[in-house]
């Protein structure tokens, strides 16, 4: 099976996946829950321990696209390794952070990643420990991401980012929750994909918020939704 949920923080909102693995106790390392960014767990060398080890012993698989929150230079330590058909930096056993740009198969689906955002509390971090300018998306990126839709002919089953295109930022649950919605260059960039991919389901976090914006855009924060 696969879900998919919002942000975790590192420990902050782990809960929900403590809940998830109590509530279905069949699941196994080959289900998945992919965290739409701001894993968090690999934040700094001081915390790295104590943060991953309850990730580690959940039962199922944690897959991740990495958001604005996150230390970008030790994700980028690890060894780039090939895995269901794009590129992954293996953090665990069962942790695996899913790189910009790739279109991953599993159990029969295709997945589009595409990670990172703008913080737009930066002006109170700094840079190089809670702060990566990494943060945004680059055209090595986008041209990365091109590549491989090219592959699979710009058609996925699901499209899992951390931030949004410019149109979601105008749908509630967005619109209404009571934040000025700025659009940032990541939102530009996602909105080239809204335009020349086609998709089953898209899904988001970053925002803080769940809810269906449309019948096949969705903003995650607390649910984890089962996909397959």
């Amino acid at each position: 099976m696969i879900y998919v949920t919002g942000d975790t923080h590192g420990l902050n909102d782990y809960k929900k996946l403590h809940i998830l693995a109590g509530e279905n106790p069949d699941l196994t390392r080959e289900d998945y829950v992919i965290i739409a960014g701001d894993f968090g767990g690999v934040w700094s060398n001081e915390t790295l321990v104590e943060w991953l080890r309850p990730y580690k012993e959940l039962p199922f698989t944690v897959l991740f696209v990495d958001g604005n929150h996150e230390n970008f230079d030790m994700l980028d330590a690890y060894p780039v390794e090939i895995w269901n058909g794009g590129k992954i930096h293996r953090i665990a056993d069962n942790i695996i952070h899913l790189m910009r740009g790739q279109v991953f198969t599993v159990e029969g689906r295709t997945i589009f990643s595409f990670g990172g955002g703008t913080s737009i509390d930066r002006g109170w971090r700094v840079q190089g420990k809670s702060w990566w300018p990494q943060e945004l998306p680059t055209m090595a990126d986008y041209d990365e991401a091109l590549t491989n839709l090219k592959e699979h002919n710009f058609k996925v089953d699901f499209i899992v980012t951390h931030s949004c295109d410019e149109r979601a930022l105008y749908y509630p649950p967005l619109s209404s929750c009571g934040k000025a919605m700025t659009t940032y260059p990541d939102n530009r960039t996602l909105t080239n994909f809204e335009e020349m991919v086609d998709y089953g389901h898209w899904y988001f976090g970053h925002y803080h918020v769940d809810g269906d914006l449309t019948d096949r855009k969705t903003a995650l924060c607390h649910n984890v939704i089962r996909i397959s």
